[in-house]
Order: structure tokens, then sequence, then C-alpha cells
């Protein structure tokens, strides 16, 4: 039976999630960590260990910023199925949360303390676009993914040889949001030009320099 949730009930649920994206080990997964028991690290010295840990802090920030997008965009979304597929795929950005922030933990490390401020960024920016309309906003969604992409895939690659538990959790998560991006564009989204990728790519850059230490 489906309930008709009233305007509290709305803004409590949105809180609950701030916290939960925001807090760290608050986000907890729906799916276990693809870094499962059976795989496990080779020796890392202490320097590889924390450029790892500063990667997997770039992109559980990336995680942050895609989890606040999918909310200001399903705040603004005016079909409801769009809104629920926003919906869908946050769920699936919150498991990316939690095995960044349990990688993070086992590096013996930390997330940025930057997040806020780029969440507060990213919700701005999702609640714009679907206030726009919602073509434009899965277009943004799909915009974001591929960026998010070419990301994990060059952070597979910058990793140290020996941290295959990290690489299993990014070679998930890369799959996850090529299929978001492949969502996004199904369901009607507008295929952004050049530019605003390009745009879009110098923004990222910014995050990934100032979190990669912080």
């Amino acid at each position: 039976m489906n309930r008709n949730y009233s305007h509290a009930d709305n803004l409590i649920h949105q809180f609950d999630t701030v916290l939960r994206t925001l807090i760290p080990r608050a986000a907890v997964a729906s799916r276990p960590s693809p870094a499962t028991a059976d795989i496990q690290d080779d020796e890392m010295t202490a320097d590889e260990r924390r450029h790892a840990a500063g990667l997997m802090r770039v992109n559980h920030t990336g995680e942050v910023c895609a989890q606040a997008l999918y909310q200001g965009q399903g705040c603004t979304a005016k079909l409801p199925e769009v809104r629920s597929q926003m919906e869908h795929s946050a769920q699936e950005e919150i498991d990316h949360l939690a095995w960044c922030d349990e990688r993070l933990q086992e590096l013996d490390s930390r997330t940025s303390v930057l997040n806020p401020v780029f969440y507060a960024a990213s919700f701005g920016l999702g609640a714009v676009a679907g206030a726009i309309g919602d073509r434009i906003s899965l277009g943004f969604v799909a915009a974001t993914e591929e960026q998010v992409g070419k990301h994990l895939d060059e952070h597979m690659v910058k990793l140290p040889a020996g941290d295959h538990r990290s690489r299993a959790v990014l070679r998930q998560m890369a799959i996850d949001e090529a299929h978001h991006a492949h969502l996004a564009l199904e369901a009607g989204g507008a295929r952004f030009p050049a530019p605003v990728k390009f745009g879009m790519s110098l923004m990222s850059k910014v995050m990934t320099k100032s979190v990669y230490r912080f």
C-alpha cells in the first residue's frame, strides 16, 4: 500500500539523507562491498597507502556530490517517474559512499573536510537543473556520470599495484555510473555539447586537487 507523505515527512527524509551523506560512517549500503573477504591487498608502503587514500577520498567526495545532485533534482523534477529514477540511482550512490568510507577506514584515513561545501554546491546545481526541466536535468545526470566514470577509470590505473581492494570497489562503481548515465539518456535526457562537458571537467579537477589532501 502506497503512503502519501506530508511536506514535513519529506523534509525529515531529506534531512536524514543529508546526515547519512555527510557524517562519516553513517551511510549504510544495501549491497555488500565488492572488496570481499577473498580479495586481499599486497604489501604497500606508507606512501602508497597514503596515495590510495587520497584517491579514495576524491571518489568518496564525488559520490557526495552525486548524492546531492540527485537530491536537488528530486526536489524540483516535474515528472513522478523521473523523481523515482533519481531516488533509485541515489540509493546506489549511497552504496558507493559506504564502500568508499569503509575503504578509507581500512587505509587508516578519513573523508574530506570539504564535503559540506561540495554537497551544497551540487545540491544547488541539481535543484536548478530540475527546475529548468526534466530533459535538462536528466542530461545533467548523464554528463555528470560520464565525468565520474572517467575519474574512476583514471584512478583504477593510478592506484598502487598492490591495492586490489580499492580497485574492486572502483570497478563496480564504474559499472553503476555507466548504467545511471544510460538510464538518464534513455529517459529523454539531453546530450550536452562538448563545451559544456569541458566546463564540467574543469570544475571536477578543482574538486579533485583540493580533496586529495583535505
